[in-house]
């Protein structure tokens, strides 16, 4: 082979291994409790995966600087354990930047000095959670302010929140572009939100949020510079013991900048419990000082309450009643109960602002979604089977 034939042929190889796709050269690295996982992740290239072996992961805290990346618990869930201890004085984990998946992991009694300690504080970029779990900390997961940013969680538990602390807050999400929440459970508040989100474009579909037994939280669900929020399917239930009595509140704060302002609310069961008159939804129009677009359809609000005109309007199949038309609310049995007169009693959901509000799914604990088949009769609330 001639050498002008050679720097041909290596040139050619050259090329070929720069266009293959980074994904071929992404490596997998397993790392088991104790063996430095905050170490691993500082010499793990640009998409690789990293799999945590079942176990507990005690204080070890660290920061993802890659641009892509996986973190997997395989098989039983890892549970990552703060121990006293935290990362940029943040959180268990930090997501600096970049496109990031986390799943199968469970995060511990995250502490930090200013009380916002978080088991993930995503910064910037894209993060995707699934099937993780959030247990004891000041903040489940916690965001930065990026316009651009984006975060989605599925099929995930969040809570108890621990008790005593300033605004623990189950899941906090900052002025960010666009947060999907589907397919999990929010439970055990205290005096601050099981979920607040600031972002502009706001999914909320399939979850059970329901403060459950010993829960204290203020809001269930809250967007304090509105935006636009999409709430669909989801159960939402207050205690007794809440301290603020809105279930829902929207703009309590003002509009944060110019952004749209609709909220959408599309086959949600609404509980409030106790003597004490609960608010199924708090709009905050005078003060986001700005006309809000809501539509409210195949809603369902059960207990001593008030709320938005709209979720009395039976023409689009919202209807008030009380939890005995439950199959078992005690127990958590959301669905409607075999027999009762509500069964098909709402209406073609149609769609909103181009989004189908037609259930696709309905959460199924602990954490998850099962599909909901098509169909010619809807009933109002959460569950359709």
């Amino acid at each position: 082979m001639t050498q002008r034939l050679r720097a041909q042929v290596a040139c050619m190889v050259a090329t070929l291994v720069l266009s293959l796709p980074a994904a071929l050269a992404a490596a997998t690295l397993v790392v088991g409790p104790g063996q430095g996982l905050a170490q691993v992740l500082q010499n793990a290239a640009e998409g690789d995966t990293i799999e945590l072996l079942p176990g507990d992961y005690r204080g070890e805290v660290a920061v993802i600087v890659q641009k892509r990346l996986v973190l997997r618990g395989v098989g039983a869930r890892p549970v990552l354990h703060a121990d006293g201890r935290h990362a940029e004085g943040k959180a268990i984990l930090v997501v600096r930047d970049g496109d990031i998946t986390i799943e199968n992991l469970e995060f511990r009694g995250a502490r930090v000095p200013d009380g916002n300690g978080a088991g993930i504080r995503f910064e910037k970029g894209r993060l995707r959670v699934r099937r993780c779990a959030f247990i004891d900390n000041e903040n489940g997961i916690l965001t930065a302010n990026f316009g651009d940013a984006e975060m989605t969680v599925e099929d995930s538990e969040f809570g108890p929140a621990p008790p005593g602390k300033r605004l623990p807050h189950l899941l906090y999400v900052g002025r960010i572009a666009r947060f999907t929440l589907s397919g999990s459970r929010l439970h055990g508040g205290q005096s601050g939100h099981l979920v607040k989100s600031r972002a502009r474009e706001n999914h909320v579909r399939y979850n059970q949020l329901v403060d459950g037994p010993g829960g204290r939280a203020a809001y269930e669900l809250e967007f304090p510079n509105g935006g636009v929020a999409f709430v669909i399917g989801n159960v939402i239930g207050q205690t007794a013991q809440t301290t603020n009595p809105a279930l829902l509140s929207f703009g309590a704060e003002g509009a944060a900048d110019d952004r749209e302002q609709a909220l959408v609310m599309a086959h949600n069961t609404l509980i409030t419990s106790g003597v004490r008159p609960g608010v199924f939804v708090h709009l905050h129009q005078a003060r986001l000082q700005r006309e809000v677009s809501t539509h409210y359809v195949n809603n369902l609000s059960l207990g001593f309450g008030v709320g938005e005109l709209g979720l009395a309007d039976i023409t689009q199949g919202n209807f008030t009643a009380t939890t005995s038309v439950l199959r078992d609310a005690a127990t958590g049995d959301y669905a409607l109960g075999s027999a009762y007169w509500l069964r098909g009693r709402g209406v073609d959901p149609g769609t909103a602002r181009g989004v189908p509000l037609a259930p696709q799914a309905e959460f199924t604990p602990p954490a998850g979604t099962r599909p909901v088949a098509p169909r010619t009769r809807w009933s109002p609330g959460a569950y359709q089977e």
